[in-house]
């Protein structure tokens, strides 16, 4: 059973926003075997612009399913995670049945549901061929500097050892425009 946490950030969340997002999110329970046992934490925010964003995380025991939607209409955007979260399940689904099908337990976590439409999409199967292998020496630096070389370099994250924590860190380009700091354990 999924449980909900529904926060609105510029927004009421109304009994008829959580009755549509609960209606509509619990759609994903078909995907498995066992009844879930998670929290399914949504942000439902509202900018000045009136556009709408909506995020969803799910964390489960063997999967995490996490979707972001931005949309003029927050109830389009509800519906276009859904349809996310769906892709999301699937593609994992079929994964984890290609690789795993010998393995008992791994497998039968999803129940076996066709998808909507008979067309198969052949792409996520190239979706994570490794095309190119980089090594490299991570120099001790802070995270400005960290943030500079990123920029310089052109990309949208950056990996590089913490000079006062020794630890590996990653600095990384938001959505927003915003930078993101990764830090490991």
């Amino acid at each position: 059973m999924l449980n909900f946490n529904i926060r609105g950030e510029n927004i009421e969340v109304t009994p008829a926003i959580r009755e549509y997002v609960e209606g509509k999110i619990e759609k994903v329970d078909r995907y498995f075997n066992e009844e879930i046992q998670a929290t399914a934490n949504v942000n439902l925010k509202v900018y000045n612009d009136k556009q709408t964003k909506v995020e969803v995380t799910i964390p489960m025991k063997n999967l995490t399913l996490r979707a972001e939607e931005r949309n003029a209409d927050m109830y389009a955007a509800i519906d276009l995670i859904v349809d996310k979260l769906e892709r999301q399940i699937r593609k994992y689904k079929t994964k984890v049945n290609r690789k795993f099908r010998e393995r008992e337990g791994v497998a039968t976590f999803f129940a076996t549901i066709d998808p909507p439409d008979a067309v198969t999409d052949h792409t996520e199967e190239d979706e994570y061929n490794i095309v190119r292998t980089k090594q490299f020496d991570l120099k001790p630096m802070d995270q400005e500097e960290a943030v500079l070389q990123m920029n310089m370099l052109g990309h949208n994250f950056f990996i590089f050892t913490d000079a006062e924590s020794n630890g590996t860190h990653i600095v990384y380009k938001r959505s927003d425009g915003k930078y993101g700091l990764i830090e490991t354990n």
